[in-house]
């Protein structure tokens, strides 16, 4: 992001993109609690006004993805039910609309290993060699960009994510451990907007979608 802090405290509209990201899900009457990775000693957190929502939980992030989200896993066992529906949610996509959550809910049944907001590829794809030189086309069919949240219920996920530290595989999303358990998820389709904010040209992208949802 050619950023001094982290890309999640910098700012749209005057509130930060982990305020907007947040918001969408403290005020989903359905969800619970939501718990917050945080960075040891996090000089931004507590300067927050949503810091205080009575559904927030706080823990300690890990080195990577998969650290910090199995550490969040763990904080609430003893709050929920071992079969107790999770998701897990890219702190930087402020964008996701309120039906997205709807349909993932919606999706899940009895014998659902998990479900997963994704969107079908739609462009040609091409695989390329490290010099960047095409290397061939890759059929897009039955392709998707995988998106979160990614919903699974909490045992589950808990035993696969230990599973694949185990391996030393350092997943980089929760269906790849669930995968990795031979549990894959259903994939639904979810808006495109909803997009995960990497690059400093991402920031006005991200303002665009925001104002156009607050308008609609």
């Amino acid at each position: 992001m050619q950023s001094e802090i982290p890309k999640q405290y910098l700012k749209i509209r005057g509130k930060c993109i982990l305020e907007y990201t947040l918001e969408r899900f403290c005020s989903y009457p359905d969800i619970h609690g939501v718990v917050v990775a945080l960075a040891e000693e996090d000089p931004y957190w507590s300067k927050l006004k949503i810091a205080s929502h009575e559904k927030l939980i706080l823990v300690t992030g890990g080195k990577e993805r998969c650290h910090s989200v199995l550490n969040g896993l763990r904080s609430i066992e003893k709050l929920a039910e071992a079969d107790d529906w999770v998701m897990v949610h890219d702190a930087a996509r402020p964008c996701l609309r309120a039906d997205d959550i709807d349909k993932l809910i919606q999706e899940t049944n009895e014998g659902a290993s998990g479900v997963i907001l994704a969107t079908p590829v739609r462009d040609t794809m091409k695989r390329a060699y490290r010099s960047n030189i095409v290397k061939e086309t890759v059929e897009r069919e039955h392709l998707w960009h995988a998106l979160t949240p990614q919903m699974f219920r909490l045992s589950e996920l808990i035993s696969a994510m230990e599973n694949a530290l185990e391996q030393s595989l350092l997943v980089t999303d929760e269906a790849q451990a669930m995968e990795f358990c031979s549990k894959p998820p259903i994939l639904v389709e979810g808006h495109v907007d909803n997009i995960k904010v990497t690059h400093p040209r991402d920031l006005l992208l991200a303002e665009t979608i925001l104002s156009h949802q607050e308008n609609s």
